[in-house]
């Protein structure tokens, strides 16, 4: 048994958090040498530039000492990049050639060019602060030398890609958008990424307005785009909502402007393996006032001063009209707990970093680390008496002024200090769980003292492939909260896992209070063992030529594990491995199982493609597999013998029976599936599974295809090949319509 412990939710391995930790470290100052191919390289990015072509031109680069050949380089921005400029910003991709090359991890390297920032520390401090809260970059310097001239100091960004997907989400292969338009309406406010609905009632009507970065998606964007605006009470279904309030505390709190709150565009939009968007923030160079042209609202559609900014309404979309629509906002704040959840979050982010000045000793240290290099930096937009001074000071640019950060920041902490909402919120102590001695499938009741509290609620998930639930809190004597009224509110969660994630809230009339205070990013974490029998591995395939391939198309080992009882199993602790020498080679995710279902893993020694993917393969010779608690019991192992092409090992019955030789079912029933012991009638065959927008299925026989409610999708059909492009990602079951009772688990990813 585990104690209550705070649990913050990352999902990095370990060798890559090591990595890219370590290039990203803010304390060094990177070296980056970019030799082109081509003299006239400027002119050729000039030109792909004007144009608006993504191609890249060709150049060997050293990191830090290390070499890489055939790299692919291009500018990077919009706003920041001018043909009329020697210091651009680059996006490099060092695998553009050479398949799978990367530095310490990292394949695409983005360079800003500290435009619109004096103090050159604005980007670095605001990734910082956001990486308290949300899934957000990485981030510090390097000074970029071209054909061996210092070209200037730049901001190391890490990218928001299918590594950073990976890293923080544990997939990569579902829906996932760059929200910003193809052609940026810079007119005053803007619709651009803005999530409205004014587009159109089809999802191509919204191909302009944003980027998709994933093989499928526009029906789930278009749906979330539908239900924010026509159904909004329903929007916490596919939206993250906590994640979304988070986003745009941060941006008010910092005055960050070049983002959805302002010409609505600079994020991104990730649909997460509890099916449900979450929001990535971005580009974030002109945070602490550095963009100022609009907000869309009535209030300042036409920009604002340095003035309003240190004293913006943080609730201007509710409390004005937004000119433009704003509907992540307005149809958010719309709900009064919503608007006390949001200003709870800035309250946590002014008091952790503003009210206290610690962003002032980070940004005097930044500084400290750069200073000489700004000195160096001959192709810098502003003076080095610039640099000194914008850190505290507004600094004149050629068409406005850029606010001081202590400036700006410590006013704007004053007036959202004293902001309506902001204080007389409740207070949570002493958070327990009963029983203390968990065990599988127990109702557990969670405790807490709270005060001056009219509403409280527990919300909990058993694993991250689930969305949080909420759960009310009472202190009326009934719910293990001692007597009524005395301030200790109670509630229970029955059925419960062998892992569940959690955190409270709280609200009165004035204020609301999370605990912990970073939730949901981070928050409360309970643990129990399982027992053996609870999981088995259930069936296993080491020889995959055809049967069934992974979301990259590639057909590998795999292993299923099936939950045998009435509870979700959290495989969070658990550890897979095919030596007894080391019980911990590969440890599982927090992803829950259902009750009866099943998990699948690929064994392919591939982590980059997701959380399910082991760390080694299946010897097709015959080996031992195991599966194990944190404290080295085992709950379950096998040792299976060479098997022959496409033919599984597996239990039969399913879940409790012997291993026996069997045709594959994958991530479904093993019985009455014997290998060689189908009549003719009896051949169903389906690949590839997980499938995205074709599968093919092979039957003698006509069969018909249900969904997880039982709805009937595909009735009586005979056909080979079918186009699913119109399908919802979900899980659906074929049928054979006969009476041999074969049923196979298909799911559309």
């Amino acid at each position: 048994m585990r104690f209550v412990i705070l649990f913050v939710f990352y999902f990095y391995s370990n060798n890559i958090l090591f990595s890219q930790n370590q290039f990203y470290d803010v304390d060094s100052i990177r070296d980056i040498r970019i030799n082109f191919y081509d003299a006239n390289w400027d002119y050729l990015l000039d030109s792909l530039y004007v144009v608006g072509q993504k191609e890249r031109i060709l150049a060997d680069i050293e990191i830090d000492g290390h070499n890489y050949d055939s790299v692919g380089v291009r500018y990077k921005g919009f706003s920041s990049v001018s043909v009329n400029r020697v210091k651009n910003p680059f996006n490099i991709k060092l695998d553009y050639i050479i398949d799978d090359q990367d530095h310490k991890g990292v394949e695409k390297l983005k360079l800003s060019n500290i435009i619109q920032d004096p103090s050159f520390i604005r980007e670095v401090l605001t990734y910082e602060i956001c990486r308290k809260y949300m899934p957000a970059s990485m981030a510090n310097y390097a000074n970029l030398y071209i054909n061996d001239t210092l070209w200037g100091l730049y901001t190391n960004v890490e990218a928001v890609n299918k590594d950073f997907l990976n890293d923080h989400f544990g997939s990569k292969y579902n829906p996932f958008f760059k929200c910003n338009p193809e052609n940026l309406n810079i007119q005053i406010g803007g619709e651009n990424s803005n999530l409205s609905n004014t587009h159109g009632v089809d999802s191509s009507d919204y191909y302009t307005y944003y980027d998709i970065e994933s093989d499928y998606g526009w029906a789930d964007l278009y749906n979330l785009i539908d239900t924010l605006n026509n159904f909004k009470d329903s929007v916490h279904y596919l939206l993250n909502i906590d994640r979304t309030l988070w986003m745009h505390a941060l941006n008010y709190s910092l005055v960050n402007f070049d983002s959805y709150i302002g010409y609505a565009q600079n994020f991104y939009l990730y649909r997460d393996q509890a099916r449900q968007f979450s929001p990535i923030i971005w580009d974030l160079n002109m945070s602490f006032g550095g963009f100022r042209l609009t907000d869309a609202s009535q209030l300042y559609f036409s920009g604002f001063d340095i003035n309003q900014a240190q004293n913006m309404d943080p609730l201007i979309h509710y409390n004005f009209i937004s000119v433009s629509p704003r509907p992540l906002m307005r149809n958010l704040f719309d709900n009064e707990r919503y608007r006390k959840m949001y200003l709870a979050h800035i309250r946590t982010i002014m008091e952790e970093n503003f009210v206290n000045q610690d962003y002032f000793y980070r940004g005097q240290y930044f500084q400290s680390i750069i200073d000489q290099h700004v000195q160096n930096d001959t192709n810098k937009f502003y003076s080095y008496t610039d640099f000194i001074t914008n850190l505290n000071n507004q600094v004149s640019l050629v068409a406005s002024i850029c606010p001081g950060i202590t400036q700006l920041m410590d006013s704007r902490s004053s007036y959202l200090s004293s902001y309506k909402g902001y204080l007389g919120h409740p207070v949570i102590n002493n958070v327990t769980y009963h029983p203390q001695n968990l065990s599988l499938g127990d109702d557990l009741w969670i405790t807490a003292s709270i005060t001056d509290a009219t509403y409280a609620m527990v919300s909990y998930r058993f694993g991250n492939n689930q969305r949080f639930r909420s759960l009310e809190m009472f202190d009326d004597g009934n719910h293990n909260d001692g007597a009524s009224g005395d301030g200790i509110y109670g509630c229970k969660i029955i059925n419960s896992s062998n892992n569940i994630d959690y955190f409270l809230y709280a609200e009165n009339d004035s204020a609301g209070i999370f605990s912990p205070e970073r939730a949901a990013y981070e928050y409360y974490n309970i643990t129990a063992k399982i027992s053996s029998g609870d999981l088995v591995i259930n069936e296993l395939m080491s020889n995959n030529k055809t049967v069934v391939s992974d979301a990259s198309g590639k057909f590998e080992d795999w292993i299923e594990l099936y939950n045998t009882t009435n509870t979700p199993i959290s495989t969070q602790g658990l550890f897979l491995s095919d030596t007894i020498l080391n019980l911990f080679k590969w440890d599982l995710p927090n992803h829950i199982i259902s009750a009866n279902d099943y998990l699948i893993i690929w064994a392919d020694e591939d982590g980059n493609q997701g959380q399910e993917h082991a760390n080694f393969q299946l010897s097709n010779l015959g080996e031992t597999l195991l599966l194990s608690h944190y404290d080295s019991s085992l709950i379950d192992s096998i040792t299976y013998v060479s098997q022959n092409i496409d033919v599984s090992f597996g239990r039969n019955p399913n879940g409790f029976g012997a291993f026996t030789m069997l045709t594959p079912t994958f991530s479904a029933n093993n019985d009455y599936t014997i290998a060689n012991n189908f009549t003719d009638i009896d051949f169903l065959d389906v690949y590839p599974n997980p499938f995205i927008n074709e599968i093919f299925i092979y039957s003698n026989s006509p069969y018909f295809i249900t969904d997880v409610t039982g709805k009937i999708v595909l009735e009586n059909n005979n056909l080979d090949i079918l186009n699913t492009s119109d399908w919802n990602s979900g899980v659906y079951f074929i049928h054979l319509n006969n009476n041999t009772r074969q049923v196979i688990k298909i799911i559309k990813i």
